[in-house]
C-alpha cells in the first residue's frame, strides 16, 4: 500500500499539517472532496483501525444536523456514513508502512512526523 495521506484541501487545519510535514513528496494526496473514498479504501482504513467508528469524526456539522448523537449508532451505520459524505472522516488520515495514524491530535502528528523522517 502507498503511503497516503487523506485530506481535505479546504481544510485550513489539514493544509497547516500538510505545510508541517517533512518528505512529504513520499505521499500520496487524496483530496476527499475531488476524489471520494472508495469502499475498498475504507475497508482498508478499517482493517488498519480495526473499527469505523474510529474514522467517523463527531465534530462534523453534519453529525449534528443530522442529530447522530442522539441515535445509537452501529459499525455497519459508521461505515454507510463514512461513504455518503467525505465530512464524517476524521481527517487527516494518513497510511505510513502499514500503519493508520487518524485525526488532528498533537500526539498522532508528531508520530506521523516522525514516521516520515
Amino acid at each position: 500500500m502507498v503511503n497516503t495521506i487523506y485530506y481535505l484541501a479546504s481544510c485550513d487545519t489539514c493544509r497547516k499539517i500538510i505545510k508541517s510535514l517533512p518528505n512529504s513528496d513520499r505521499l500520496q494526496f487524496h483530496d476527499i472532496r475531488q476524489n471520494p473514498i472508495t469502499e475498498q479504501e475504507l475497508d482498508a482504513m478499517y482493517q488498519l483501525s480495526g473499527s469505523y467508528e474510529a474514522l467517523f469524526s463527531k465534530k462534523a456539522q453534519l453529525y449534528k444536523s443530522l442529530d447522530l448523537k442522539s441515535k445509537t449508532l452501529t459499525e455497519a451505520d459508521y461505515r454507510k456514513y463514512l461513504l455518503e459524505h467525505y465530512t464524517f472522516l476524521s481527517r487527516p488520515v494518513f497510511i505510513l508502512d502499514g500503519k493508520i495514524y487518524i485525526g488532528n491530535s498533537q500526539k498522532n502528528i508528531l508520530e506521523v512526523i516522525k514516521a516520515l523522517q
